[in-house]
């Protein structure tokens, strides 16, 4: 059974990875003292015996000490806790040497040693202080990656839920409009009627499957366009005259789906009564596979100040920009004027 203080709460390295740093680590040592005293058998040896302390030591630094007490700011208590473990391990590692591998306890100086003395003490507790740095250092730069890995997708996660929340608002809110359309039509006994219901299925086809993913054609959402201005051609006949222009070539280009709608919607809210014209012009232009432009033109008449304050509330427009700011942050262009009496939207988003 894990012991509970050596759980640990942030990434969890795979053991093949400990596995292959301590087997990496071991060998070099041996590889290098070895060098050093021309004995590989006496450089095995010390090493098999201070190496596991140095694990130990390691381990118990990172999955208990740090959690213990650098993560709750007790930095004086967690300096002499360390100090105590390493004058523990300085003992073990200096009598299981003269037990196990050497009589001389410090090789390596230039004149004999004996043990428990100052130089001593400070040249193999200095020597742990290196093995556990370098061992946390890494523990620390690894998780440092994974939180800013872990920061970053949920940052996409909130986003990707936000703009899944502002499509499924447009959604709701276009089929209203047009529900509201349908139930007038269906008040006048319209004969038109059945044709708005076969038009309207054929979008929430689009709706409900086609407009799905994070992007669609351009192409589609053109066509998804042309389907939503034949419903309001059913809905004000001959008072409608609408054109689409593509400039350049659109058969690659993929866009966000339902980003277009709610402007061409607006046209038709600004544009006139049943018994009035309207006007609308749609343009699409590629600009050097960079930028789509997006136009739309239609003619205005200005609202009395009820039903202009009932649009200045609707979801439509702020949910498009909402979604703009979003998917193209500081990377698009939104105009919306009134001039000469005529309600003008230009959009430019990058070419995705």
């Amino acid at each position: 059974m894990k012991l509970k203080w050596l759980k640990n709460t942030s990434y969890s390295i795979p053991t093949k990875y400990h596995i292959l740093f301590w087997f990496s680590y071991f060998t070099f040592n041996v590889i290098r003292w070895g060098s050093y005293f021309d004995d590989y058998w006496y450089s095995l040896k010390s090493n098999f015996v201070e190496f596991p302390l140095h694990i130990l030591l390691v381990y118990f630094n990172i999955y208990f000490l740090i959690p213990k007490y650098i993560l709750k700011k007790k930095y004086y208590t967690y300096i002499i806790v360390l100090i105590l473990v390493l004058f523990i391990a300085y003992f073990l590692r200096t009598e299981l040497n003269y037990l196990l591998v050497t009589k001389n306890i410090w090789p390596e100086a230039e004149t004999t040693q004996q043990a428990f003395t100052f130089n001593h003490i400070i040249a193999v507790i200095l020597g742990e202080i290196y093995v556990i740095a370098l061992a946390t250092a890494i523990k620390l730069t690894v998780d440092w990656v994974y939180e800013r890995k872990r920061v970053q997708d949920l940052k996409k996660i909130q986003l990707q839920t936000e703009l899944n929340f502002l499509r499924s608002q447009i959604q709701p809110h276009f089929f209203f409009n047009t529900l509201n359309n349908l139930y007038a039509l269906t008040l006048e006994k319209s004969t038109i009627a059945p044709s708005v219901v076969l038009k309207l299925s054929e979008i929430m086809q689009y709706v409900l499957y086609d407009a799905k993913g994070d992007t669609i054609s351009l192409f589609t959402a053109i066509n998804y366009i042309q389907n939503y201005l034949d419903l309001e051609r059913l809905r004000y006949g001959n008072n409608i005259q609408a054109s689409t222009d593509i400039i350049g070539n659109i058969d690659e280009i993929e866009v966000p789906p339902i980003l277009f709608l709610p402007f061409i919607e607006n046209c038709f809210k600004h544009g006139a009564k049943n018994n009035d014209n309207i006007e609308v012009a749609i343009s699409f232009e590629n600009i050097e596979n960079k930028w789509l432009i997006f136009k739309v033109e239609n003619t205005y008449k200005k609202l009395d100040k009820l039903n202009e304050a009932n649009t200045k509330h609707g979801i439509g427009l702020q949910n498009v920009k909402r979604r703009l700011e979003l998917l193209f942050p500081n990377n698009f262009d939104l105009k919306i004027t009134v001039l000469d009496q005529k309600y003008c939207v230009f959009l430019k988003i990058p070419i995705q």
